[in-house]
């Protein structure tokens, strides 16, 4: 197990009806938020209205931005930075599902800098990035997530768009950690099978990566995956098919923050490849990220996980999805027929061509992805270093389902 440091600032308030208590818990850093969510679906659900509701209960003054598009545009969290200037606001409150609290924490970051946040993103061509991160000062944030998917409601991390340069990379820094994180899986009850079909499979993933790459020294924290991912695969059919069901919502509530919040990696260490690949697909073509994930991923375990860490591949199926063969090779094959079962069963199996990519547009985009995630290298860190070859032969497998 390597060496590490693990620290979680971010109270977590969860349970049933705690939306209730933003205004509570917002009144004890601030009297005057930006309000960040998406353009619709907060107010077409009502959770919009429990918050403002909260906030006023409070005394809390709040300013309503609500011009936040999935894979948050650098343009548009500049434009909120500078109302958070202009409005003297003290904190930036998320409410929504990754996009939003991404934003939020750009915003947060932009409204103290005056900087433009593509500056930040890491691997954009200014090369500024080097000199701004990690990100030590913000405005403070708090969030509400109303989707169970990226983890991002108790991290340090958030993903920007430039759509314009077709860049989407990371920003960081302890200065990003919100400072209370509120989850009531009731406000999950209203979200699509898609989305919350495509949430599952970003938090799987999010478990998997570092689980195949890292340390294989680190048994605790294998364990805690495993667990966690068996939780993501059980739950996320019963939220799609009985989408009020109050346990499957909470469970991978709990499931999509407890995998990104160090906890899982802590010792283990490893990298994020097909995050990065996918980076690339939904900045050229605006897909949903975790519909990027399922189409990319038996590729990667096909090509490189198989051949780099077949044990590795093999366990997860018997751990995850109950394979019970003692080859390795064939537990691997098992385990990628078992996933592959399990995207078709909440429907996120797909192929790039049905996502509207254009076959030669792969080239560009396995090139972007070793530009902006190679930080400087030919390739980018996996179980062995990627290189745009490798990741073009991934494309091309699933460019047909």
């Amino acid at each position: 197990m390597l060496n590490f440091t693990l620290n979680i600032p971010t109270k977590i308030i969860f349970g049933k009806g705690e939306v209730n208590r933003t205004g509570e818990m917002v009144k004890e850093y601030a009297k005057k938020v930006l309000l960040v969510t998406g353009r619709s679906s907060t107010k077409k659900t009502g959770s919009l209205d429990k918050v403002t509701k909260s906030l006023q209960e409070a005394g809390v003054d709040y300013v309503l931005f609500d011009q936040v598009e999935p894979n948050p545009r650098a343009e548009t969290v500049d434009r909120g930075g500078q109302i958070a200037r202009d409005e003297k606001c003290e904190l930036i409150l998320a409410l929504g599902g990754g996009s939003a609290m991404d934003a939020a924490k750009a915003i947060a970051t932009v409204a103290v800098s005056a900087r433009p946040i593509h500056e930040y993103i890491r691997g954009n061509k200014t090369g500024l990035w080097k000199e701004l991160l990690p990100i030590k000062e913000a405005l403070p944030i708090m969030t509400i997530p109303t989707l169970a998917a990226t983890g991002s409601e108790a991290n340090s991390t958030a993903v920007i768009t430039n759509w314009e340069t077709k860049e989407k990379s990371s920003i960081g820094g302890p200065g990003l950690f919100p400072r209370v994180a509120i989850l009531d899986p009731e406000l999950t009850y209203t979200v699509s099978a898609s989305y919350t079909a495509d949430g599952a499979v970003d938090m799987f993933t999010h478990l998997y990566e570092a689980y195949m790459t890292g340390d294989e020294n680190a048994n605790v924290q294998d364990e805690i995956t495993e667990g966690l991912m068996r939780n993501a695969v059980k739950y996320a059919k019963t939220a799609i098919d009985q989408p009020e069901d109050y346990n499957a919502r909470a469970h991978l509530l709990w499931t999509s923050t407890l995998a990104l919040i160090g906890i899982a990696n802590a010792g283990r260490g490893g990298s994020f490849p097909v995050h990065q690949i996918e980076h690339t697909l939904s900045a050229h073509y605006d897909v949903s990220h975790g519909r990027g994930l399922a189409v990319l991923t038996p590729a990667y375990f096909r090509q490189i996980i198989k051949k780099d860490r077949p044990h590795r591949l093999a366990r997860l199926g018997r751990e995850v999805f109950n394979v019970t063969l003692e080859d390795d090779s064939a537990a691997c094959d098992a385990t990628i027929d078992a996933l592959v079962s399990w995207y078709k069963e909440i429907g996120t199996y797909d192929s790039l061509k049905n996502l509207g990519v254009k076959k030669e547009d792969l080239k560009l985009m396995a090139e972007e992805t070793i530009r902006i995630s190679g930080l400087g290298k030919d390739s980018i860190a996996a179980t062995h270093p990627l290189t745009a070859e490798e990741i073009l032969r991934m494309y091309e497998e699933v460019y047909e389902s």
